[in-house]
């Protein structure tokens, strides 16, 4: 539990902490050497279904459902050792962890993230994010429907959270309205999408998570109320 009077800080992990587009390239590459080229399509058709399905990227789930079509396939028994034991920490985006650090100052960090119960815990473990905000971490399948559970677990005067997908931050925005203020990361394939002029502009906009260690972010949410076309072209 926070105090109510703290800012209470919510960082999103893919492509906003960590680089999930480079772990993809990485899955992808693995595939193609290990199993082939059909197989490891065969992996992304199955993977794409599920996500469908589920709502949320199940990398264990795909290899569990690819596996079925071929029970005597050994190599498929590695592909999940592949995805469990990968070096996450080397694919956090330069100056993460710093601004983590930096964040700490100015309010509780918190990480708030869509995913699975295995592979995403595991993932942020891994990575060393897990540690860096005390245990504090959230994983939901659609975290912007979780919003009454979330700030009754983080009570807090006022909320910011830090996402590369704009989609989710204005669906957030339309529910906390002033009590959050949202700041746009524009890295990964999400960020980069054409149609992300679809939502309307977050309250602060940034190329990379580093931009932030020379922001306060205390003063974010009355920056962005009282000058909003100064934080979006910050």
């Amino acid at each position: 539990m926070t105090d109510p009077d703290t800012n209470v800080i919510f960082l999103d992990v893919d492509n906003t902490l960590l680089d999930n587009d480079r772990i993809e390239a990485d899955l992808d590459g693995h595939l193609e050497r290990e199993l082939g080229a059909d197989c490891r399509r065969q992996y992304w058709e199955i993977f794409e279904a599920l996500r469908a399905e589920l709502g949320y990227a199940d990398y264990l789930g795909a290899v569990q459902r690819y596996r079925e079509r071929d029970l005597n396939d050994r190599r498929l028994l590695r592909l999940a050792e592949f995805l469990l034991d990968y070096p996450f920490a080397q694919r956090l985006y330069p100056a993460a962890l710093e601004v983590i650090r930096h964040l700490d100052q100015q309010g509780q960090t918190v990480i708030l993230s869509d995913g699975d119960a295995v592979f995403q815990p595991r993932k942020i473990q891994r990575s060393g994010l897990w540690d860096a905000v005390s245990g504090r971490v959230l994983i939901y399948i659609h975290k912007e429907q979780m919003l009454d559970a979330i700030v009754q677990t983080f009570p807090a005067h006022h909320y910011i959270i830090i996402e590369d997908k704009p989609r989710i931050l204005q669906a957030m925005k339309d529910v906390l309205g002033d009590r959050l203020t949202t700041v746009f990361v524009r890295q990964g394939h999400y960020a980069k999408e054409p149609n992300q002029t679809a939502y309307r502009p977050a309250d602060l906009a940034i190329e990379c998570i580093g931009d932030l260690l020379t922001h306060d972010i205390p003063s974010l949410h009355t920056r962005a109320r009282t000058h909003p076309e100064i934080a979006r072209l910050s």
